[in-house]
């Protein structure tokens, strides 16, 4: 049986390389998403105190609608271009595994909130439209969240408990709880991740 030593040199270093390549590619598997953004998280915390302060006095009209609308498209281009850039200064491949494991676990429940808000906004319900916003998008944050750092699922959870309480409470708070989520929650955590996880 042939030793290591019997063997040429071409074939032990084309060993060792795919060796290495299996090694990397199991601990890019097993690795979380560290890219979620803090600086970027409090950003769009911020636009969602405005936009709920314009809101407001609009509310449960088209005008109100297209001002969610609108913070909705502003924060997700925040949040990407936040996502970009620290996964940039991280050396993190946004399509590496874990930033395709995250997106499939973070993408479902924004795309069934995107569908609800058509239905529940065709069907006269926009009523409801705060509490589902919040309930779908923590569960999206509670998703992503479990392949991330630990703080984020906990955001997801009370976002996701938030919503619960404005589906039950007078539609006329609808407003101040998208404030606390989408805005007081954001800040909150997004601070935390951006001091103890990298910006």
């Amino acid at each position: 049986m042939p030793t290591p030593d019997d063997q040429p040199p071409a074939a032990l270093q084309a060993h060792a390389a795919e060796s290495l390549r299996y090694i990397r590619a199991t601990m890019e598997r097993a690795a979380g998403f560290s890219a979620v953004p803090g600086w970027g998280g409090m950003l769009m915390g911020a636009t969602a105190i405005g936009a709920a302060a314009l809101a407001h006095p609009r509310r449960l009209t088209e005008q109100w609608l297209a001002i969610w609308l609108a913070e909705a498209a502003l924060a997700a281009s925040i949040g990407l271009f936040a996502i970009v850039r620290k996964a940039r200064r991280s050396g993190m491949p946004l399509t590496g595994p874990a930033g395709r494991t995250f997106a499939l676990a973070f993408v479902p429940a924004l795309a069934a909130g995107a569908v609800l808000t058509r239905v529940l906004y065709r069907n006269g319900s926009v009523t409801d439209l705060p509490g589902s916003w919040l309930l779908l998008y923590g569960a999206a944050v509670t998703s992503g969240g479990a392949l991330s750092v630990s703080v984020v699922p906990v955001l997801g959870v009370c976002l996701m408990a938030l919503g619960a309480a404005a589906l039950a409470a007078p539609a006329s708070w609808g407003d101040a709880f998208m404030a606390g989520g989408f805005g007081v929650l954001h800040m909150a955590f997004g601070f935390v991740i951006a001091r103890r996880h990298g910006g």
